[in-house]
């Protein structure tokens, strides 16, 4: 079993993604085919201009070998959680998320016993994300014992490289076919009464990054020494060698990695992308040729962070700063306090001494 700390180093994705999704847009909404004109990969990336399209193909997808199951632990009953009443554009929103689906094959209409609620959250770049409420679900599920990439040996794969791209994965969850005696588990009630079930994986089910990233590490394995995955990120890392420049062995391991792509039908978000750089952010850091330092955009907003009025808004802090500790002087005694009221059972109750020791972080970063 992980304690709480090796837990919040390893399994802090969704934390993260949600700030890199802020932080990519600000970095990098500009760019463009027309702005990667003046880029040395880009006629490769023209090449394969499939893997990266404004959209991905709506169609169900082949079974690739990797399907996503759903085990439940000995002795549960029906997962069922009440839908409750949203207002009416998040309805409209839902409906028309649902027959996207739908139409895409990715969906059918559902009898099953079990249910689980729909809802949205406002997306940083407008309009709404919907989501389930698979929490009874996921109570009742036996967690997945698949591996979490380490941060720390991705980044030391990278020593002694000069040059960097990473691509950020598109709806990879919709290219992984549910095992279909778990297709009942998926079903998911709407504000308009509708019941649907998921045909493919869908976001929310406590395993699902467990088995995208088991995908994606088996489809990049002939590459995996020198492009790395972290869930839905690829980064791709190069040097000199054999007499030819950094840039040429990166175009030929760039140009390896996406034909496994296109074979695959993994898809890339573009705006999301960079392409040979001398640096990229890396989970929480930025990775270059002069070195490893912490991403300022990720220092800014831990610095800026409110004070946590709950476990789960510390629970996502503590997952934040876990990416950067090792930059933080004494950090696993600044956690201890902090850490004790994510214990279950444990009362919250938020002192003096916890008080010191989120200030503490936040100054030991700076």
């Amino acid at each position: 079993m992980f304690t709480e700390n090796e837990r919040l180093l390893s399994s802090s994705s969704m934390d993260e993604s949600v700030l890199d999704e802020k932080t990519r847009i600000e970095r990098y909404d500009s760019q463009s085919w027309e702005s990667l004109k003046t880029n040395p990969l880009y006629e490769d990336l023209v090449e394969f201009k499939d893997v990266f399209p404004e959209t991905v193909p709506c169609e169900l997808p082949k079974d690739k070998g990797i399907r996503h199951e759903v085990e439940l632990k000995p002795g549960s009953k029906y997962c069922v959680m009440k839908q409750w009443p949203l207002p009416r554009e998040q309805v409209l929103a839902i409906d028309k998320f649902f027959a996207d689906r739908l139409a895409a094959g990715h969906m059918r209409e559902s009898t099953s016993p079990h249910s689980s609620p729909t809802f949205c959250v406002r997306k940083a770049t407008g309009g709404w994300r919907i989501l389930h409420a698979f929490n009874k679900l996921n109570a009742a599920t036996v967690p997945a014992q698949t591996p979490i990439p380490r941060k720390d040996v991705i980044i030391d794969g990278m020593s002694k490289s000069t040059i960097f791209s990473s691509m950020d994965l598109m709806d990879g969850f919709y290219q992984i076919l549910m095992r279909e005696r778990d297709i009942p588990y998926t079903a998911v009630s709407t504000p308009s009464g509708m019941l649907w079930e998921w045909l493919v994986m869908p976001q929310g089910l406590s395993n699902a990054p467990a088995t995208f990233n088991r995908r994606v590490s088996h489809l990049l394995r002939p590459v995996r020494e020198f492009a790395p995955s972290y869930f839905d990120d690829v980064f791709i890392h190069s040097r000199a060698m054999d007499g030819k420049l950094d840039v040429e062995v990166h175009r030929y391991h760039v140009r390896q990695v996406l034909t496994i792509m296109r074979k695959h039908q993994l898809y890339a978000n573009l705006k999301k992308c960079i392409f040979a750089a001398s640096e990229i952010p890396l989970l929480g850091c930025i990775v270059g040729k002069n070195g490893v330092r912490p991403d300022p955009e990720k220092i800014k907003a831990i610095t800026d962070w409110p004070v946590p009025v709950d476990v789960k808004g510390l629970r996502k802090f503590l997952g934040l700063v876990a990416y950067l500790h090792k930059y933080s002087r004494n950090y696993a005694e600044m956690t201890v306090h902090l850490s004790r009221l994510l214990k279950k059972n444990e009362r919250w109750l938020w002192n003096a001494e916890c008080q010191r020791s989120f200030d503490g972080i936040k100054q030991s970063l700076i």
